[in-house]
């Protein structure tokens, strides 16, 4: 019996250091596929990329989960860059982004890094947007910093806690760190490989892919293991502020856009759209009929059409925001 477990043992081990081997290999590939395309800025210890692009008042663009900037810029930026100064983000742990193994990868964590690069870049009060996860995070901005950001475009954002994750992410459900490292440095590659059509598939069901979206549109650099091993962190922590965040929502007074898929396959727009409108008032829900979670890129019109209208609304916001220090200077 001792014999078979150490034969049992070598075998796994064996197997374990080839697929090591294999992802590094896999990951110099994807990078060269998929190279560094923006500026990449310290904050906090951490290494922030991120695209800059077009003049105007400044946009910043968060992604989601297991995605990168060019989620965001494949479509978006260049209908968005002749008005606005639109900088998209790769969060932290996401395309070329660090996230140090001491870094929390919680919502309130992640708003704070945000606010820092905000600040960093000497962006004064954005506007803010946020995809899926993105919009979480930029909710948690809005809630934790409202004096880094003027106004919210959330689209497609995951708003409250859900017990089970949607099917196409369900690999990503791995507790035990040292369990998640292993799987993200030996299996994530080689699985990710084998079913990376269906998993884009599901992202943007019911609406077709583009086909260059695994290299312009950032979709291979989600395999890489880093990436995985964030991805599986934030999974695992999204959980744990957002019943505090939903008590809160109420406390919310910037202007705020709101946009889902009417079929939306990752997260419903009744559950998590309907119920954030339902909590801030005045908020309004646009739905996009026949169309699923990838909006930046099915329906960008939409999109840019609800940034056009928030900034408006944003605008004397802002300008408020900005003089009231003088006046409190010249009232003493």
């Amino acid at each position: 019996m001792a014999v078979e477990w150490v034969v049992a043992a070598g075998v796994v081990i064996g197997a374990s250091a080839v697929s090591w081997a294999f992802s590094a290999w896999m990951t110099r590939r994807i990078e060269t596929a998929v190279p560094i395309n923006g500026r990449v800025v310290e904050v906090d210890g951490e290494r922030f990329h991120y695209v800059d692009e077009g003049q105007g008042p400044a946009l910043v663009m968060i992604h989601g989960l297991m995605g990168s900037s060019r989620n965001l810029t494949y479509a978006l930026s260049g209908q968005l860059r002749g008005q606005f100064r639109v900088i998209s983000v790769d969060r932290p742990g996401s395309g070329y982004s660090s996230r140090h193994n001491h870094t929390a990868a919680d919502l309130p964590a992640q708003a704070r890094q945000m606010a820092a690069f905000i600040k960093t870049l000497e962006l004064d009060q954005p506007l803010v947007l946020g995809h899926s996860l993105g919009g979480a995070v930029a909710l948690a901005l809005a809630l934790d910093h409202p004096h880094s950001v003027s106004g919210l475009i959330l689209v497609a954002p995951l708003t409250h806690p859900q017990r089970m994750l949607p099917l196409v992410f369900l690999p990503l459900a791995v507790r035990p760190a040292w369990l998640r490292r292993w799987v993200s440095r030996t299996l994530t590659l080689p699985i990710g490989l084998l079913t990376k059509g269906s998993v884009v598939k599901g992202v943007f069901a019911p609406d077709a892919a583009p086909p260059d979206f695994a290299t312009r549109g950032g979709g291979l650099l989600g395999m890489r293991p880093e990436n995985f091993f964030a991805a599986s962190t934030e999974i695992n922590r999204v959980n744990d502020h957002l019943p505090d965040m939903v008590k809160r929502y109420p406390l919310l007074t910037l202007p705020i856009g709101l946009i889902y898929g009417a079929r939306d396959n990752v997260l419903d727009f009744q559950k998590h759209g309907q119920g954030l409108a339902s909590k801030v008032p005045g908020l309004k829900l646009q739905v996009v009929e026949d169309r699923g979670h990838m909006l930046p890129i099915t329906a960008t019109e939409r999109v840019v059409a609800l940034v056009e209208q928030i900034a408006k609304r944003a605008g004397p916001a802002r300008s408020a925001a900005v003089l009231q220090p003088s006046f409190a200077m010249a009232g003493k």
